[in-house]
């Protein structure tokens, strides 16, 4: 036997000790579904931010009405079209809150001394009829907040139960339901409300009503198609063969399984329903004077745009960021739970 074969050992030759348990060990935990869709949304930082605005959005519009002194229906004909002046900003010349105006010849004045109101001070500056805008913007606000949390119920109570039962049922029970729907889509939203404020007044009650009547058509129409499609499969036809009731089958199998598309179509249309309420008022079928919405407020700020621009572009921005926030979260949303996007 040479050299080189007396250095080579049978142990050499064994089988490595592979302990099983350890191949079957999972090394990342489960998830369950909205725990997988969290941690998707938290990767969409436009998302996220949104969602963070939106919270500060929505605790002004409850809070900051209360931050000064000054209410948003009483009126002060002295201090009218003043401009923003907040306390620690007025000496930095470089930011408009100094409470100074600019005359067309190029020439600046400190409208506050003009009218005796030194000892003012209005944060977003005064209407017309010398209001306070700062505690009007978040008083719209309240009310383009209401419009989309209304939005929201009608579509997840009307609209789903419309649709799930068209869909379940189908034959002559979805053919009658959805000629139903035909007629609703045919009849614009505008004459809903002209109709809702010829019976009624302008307000929030006839915008509830208008929104109640036709808002909630689009969803049902998602909801049918999705039934449609899931109402045949085989964890429908067990539940069945079973004896399960129809209003079981929708509770508890059907609609679990539409909780995403549901979720996704109702954040996208909220902020329809924000900008339906805003253009009423915009052109004076909306709330009416001393009640304020940011389409009222946008509505008297375009009448005195280019004397008074701040008059509309505070509650301008509120509007903005409210609409794109939410449309940013559904983006986000519709990301995360659509199936076609998981990877």
């Amino acid at each position: 036997m040479s050299q080189h074969e007396k250095e080579i050992s049978k142990e050499l030759f064994q089988p490595a000790n592979i302990d099983a348990s350890a191949s079957e060990e999972i090394s990342k935990p489960s998830l369950t579904y909205w725990q997988d869709a969290w941690l998707r949304v938290r990767k969409n930082t436009a998302a996220i931010i949104s969602l963070v605005v939106l919270i500060l959005l929505t605790i002004l519009s409850l809070v900051g009405p209360f931050l000064n002194d000054y209410d948003y229906s009483t009126q002060t004909a002295t201090h009218a079209n003043l401009p923003p002046r907040v306390q620690g900003l007025e000496d930095i010349s470089w930011l408009p809150f100094d409470g100074t105006l600019t005359k067309k010849n190029g020439e600046e004045y400190n409208a506050y001394e003009l009218k005796n109101a030194t000892e003012e001070y209005y944060w977003f500056g005064t209407d017309s009829l010398g209001r306070d805008i700062f505690t009007r913007v978040w008083k719209g606000t309240q009310v383009s907040l209401y419009i989309a949390v209304l939005a929201a119920v009608i579509d997840m109570i009307i609209g789903v139960a419309y649709g799930a039962i068209s869909g379940y049922f189908g034959g002559k029970v979805d053919t009658v339901m959805q000629r139903i729907i035909e007629i609703l889509v045919g009849i614009p939203n505008l004459v809903v409300v002209i109709l809702m404020i010829i019976v009624l007044e302008p307000g929030i009650v006839s915008i509830t009503i208008a929104l109640t009547i036709t808002g909630w058509v689009g969803m049902a129409r998602v909801v049918r198609g999705q039934v449609l499609k899931f109402k045949n499969q085989e964890f429908v036809l067990a539940s069945r063969t079973l004896g399960a009731g129809h209003s079981k089958i929708i509770l508890k199998h059907l609609l679990p399984n539409l909780v995403g598309v549901i979720i996704i179509n109702t954040m996208f249309t909220i902020p329809s329903a924000i900008f339906f309420e805003a253009f009423l008022s915009f052109i004076g079928l909306g709330l009416q004077d001393p009640l304020a919405s940011l389409g009222t407020l946008i509505d008297s700020g375009f009448r005195t745009l280019r004397l008074y621009p701040y008059q509309m572009l505070f509650p301008a921005i509120v509007i903005s960021l409210i609409m794109v926030c939410f449309n940013m979260i559904a983006d986000g949303l519709r990301d995360a739970l659509d199936p076609k996007m998981r990877d």
